[in-house]
């Protein structure tokens, strides 16, 4: 799973990082992004190759949906059975994204408490996601741009910490994730993997992470255990 993640880099460093066009939405560095929040996501111009970033509400709705009530549950797709599952089924097909991060978090659970840790891509830099969208529109007419986050089996790294972890793509598949026209399943499906564990690393943050309200740089900050559980048990 992946419930909370960072992308602390301003809004021209991802665009020129990802050789996208430059976006009319704005934002600022991020700590601590939450479901149901509006996060960055590039999908490419089905008309041309150029790739286009714009900002989704986290938690993919479902075009066919009655409301909007399911998307805190669809912040995740599994990728072993997204190509099955109505809600994702036609999104793995043509409405693949890629949503940008330099970190995300989970949680180790033990007996008395849930120890947040922070992982990381080669030491903070610049990665992505890999991503679905959907369009849906409310009541009152509007169209409302949802996304989701893949999952897959863990690394050497995550597995220490969690059972699942995002899907983080290759830069070499970019350009193939991102093509409308794909529709090969088997090849779309194969860059679904976990990443390699020798480029991550991942370390014990503040409980603060917990609370939606802390978005500032010591969400990411590296502790000590001891501090930390020191902390939990005061």
């Amino acid at each position: 799973m992946c419930g909370r993640y960072r992308l602390s880099r301003r809004k021209q460093v991802v665009e020129e990082y990802f050789d996208t066009a430059s976006a009319d939405d704005d934002w600022v560095p991020r700590y601590n992004i939450a479901p149901t929040q509006p996060v960055p996501v590039i999908r490419q111009n089905p008309k041309e190759p150029i790739r286009e970033l714009s900002l989704m509400r986290w938690g993919l709705i479902p075009s066919w949906s009655k409301d909007p009530s399911s998307a805190a549950k669809m912040i995740n797709a599994r990728s072993e059975t997204a190509g099955t599952k109505p809600a994702f089924r036609d999104a793995l097909k043509s409405r693949r994204c890629l949503i940008p991060a330099d970190g995300f978090y989970e949680w180790k659970r033990d007996a008395n408490a849930k120890q947040p840790f922070c992982f990381e891509v080669n030491q903070g830099q610049l990665f992505a996601f890999a991503g679905l969208w959907d369009r849906w529109k409310d009541p009152s007419g509007n169209w409302i741009k949802t996304c989701s986050i893949l999952t897959t089996t863990p690394n050497a790294v995550t597995s220490a910490v969690h059972d699942r972890m995002p899907v983080i793509l290759d830069p070499d598949s970019y350009d193939l994730w991102l093509d409308p026209g794909m529709q090969n399943m088997a090849e779309v499906t194969n860059l679904l993997n976990p990443s390699d564990a020798r480029l991550m690393r991942s370390y014990p943050v503040s409980t603060r992470i917990n609370r939606v309200a802390n978005d500032d740089e010591q969400c990411s900050a590296p502790v000590e255990l001891a501090q930390t559980q020191a902390r939990l048990f005061a």
